[in-house]
């Protein structure tokens, strides 16, 4: 298949050869779902916990006495039916929440999201993202002038010291390698900007 390339005025000026396998494979919404939750998942740090009934403030001594009081007997107030009780089954910091990926799946997820990207008009091809100077403005006017300047993801082939000061000051824009390309940046953004080179690097690593 053959992608658009559109150069820094948002105007059409070539076509680039892709790979059917990357960006124009069947949509898999169950295996994208299982990869973004997965990776959701992989991120998250086990640092809560709460208290179990031996770790909360408490006394020893017997709350009320046993009988003749009309009320379910009760032995200390750390009890977990208790206010202020402990946790019967409390999270602990070392709570691993990390789910299992294999290479195949998550590189197959990778290249359905790209394909959907591409069949809805979500993913644009450009010549180069690099800029002269690292001033926000000129990649505020060149993100602009592409039409994504609300919401993207830029996939560059190198990023720049410039590429990177430039824009890293710009809100709901994200400037990544191929390498950091990840799921849910992938859908999160409303555009997905990819550098001519990174087209090729893409393949390289999905194919």
């Amino acid at each position: 298949m053959e992608l658009n390339v559109i150069n820094e005025q948002g105007q059409e000026t070539a076509k680039v050869a892709a790979s059917d396998a990357v960006f124009g494979r069947e949509y898999n919404e169950a295996l994208i779902h299982q990869i973004v939750v997965a990776y959701m998942a992989n991120a998250r740090q086990g640092t809560r916990a709460q208290l179990t009934r031996a770790e909360v403030h408490h006394s020893t001594k017997k709350p009320f006495k046993q009988k003749g009081t009309g009320r379910a007997r009760a032995g200390m107030t750390s009890s977990p039916l208790w206010r202020k009780g402990g946790r019967a089954f409390p999270n602990l910091p070392e709570e691993n929440f990390s789910q299992k990926i294999n290479k195949k799946m998550y590189r197959a997820a990778i290249a359905s999201i790209l394909s959907k990207l591409v069949a809805d008009g979500r993913l644009v091809v450009v010549d180069s993202l690099d800029v002269d100077t690292p001033k926000t403005k000129a990649f505020a006017a060149k993100a602009k002038a592409l039409g994504v300047a609300d919401s993207a993801l830029f996939i560059a082939n190198d990023v720049s010291d410039n590429l990177y000061l430039a824009s890293r000051n710009l809100k709901n824009v994200s400037v990544v390698t191929p390498r950091y390309a990840d799921p849910l940046s992938l859908i999160h953004y409303k555009k997905v900007v990819v550098e001519k080179a990174a087209v090729a690097k893409l393949e390289e690593m999905l194919g």
